[in-house]
């Protein structure tokens, strides 16, 4: 599988891409100011840089994403898991919980989603 972790700016960044795509390179730099506070030249240097890494495209000014927003976040959240639990999602599950309560409905809807991902 290709590396498609990010660091939390250049997750921010493609944040802005995968709501708006696609777009006018010069209404990225427009959201990125608003969103990020960030200035034209280091809209254009992460856009590059994005890009290098083949997570964006920008084909004649037009930005669009190339790897899409779910698979970057079950990337970090499978080398979170490794790193944090050595690969133990109860071990995750029970420090994430910790003291919380789930709703009968949430509850409903773990068993439903762990059901769809069991081995047969």
């Amino acid at each position: 599988m290709k590396n498609l972790k990010l660091c939390e700016s250049d997750y921010r960044f493609m944040c802005v891409i995968w709501e708006n795509e696609p777009l006018p390179s010069g209404k990225l730099v427009d959201l990125c100011k608003d969103a990020l506070g960030w200035k034209k030249p280091t809209t254009y240097t992460i856009l590059r840089k994005m890009c290098e890494k083949g997570f964006a495209a920008n084909n004649n000014t037009i930005v669009t994403s190339l790897v899409p927003k779910e698979d970057v976040q079950s990337f970090a959240s499978e080398h979170f898991v490794d790193h944090t639990f050595q690969g133990s999602l109860p071990k995750f599950l029970v420090s994430f919980f910790g003291e919380k309560k789930l709703s009968a409905k949430e509850a409903e809807e773990l068993k439903n989603l762990i059901d769809q991902h069991k081995e047969d």
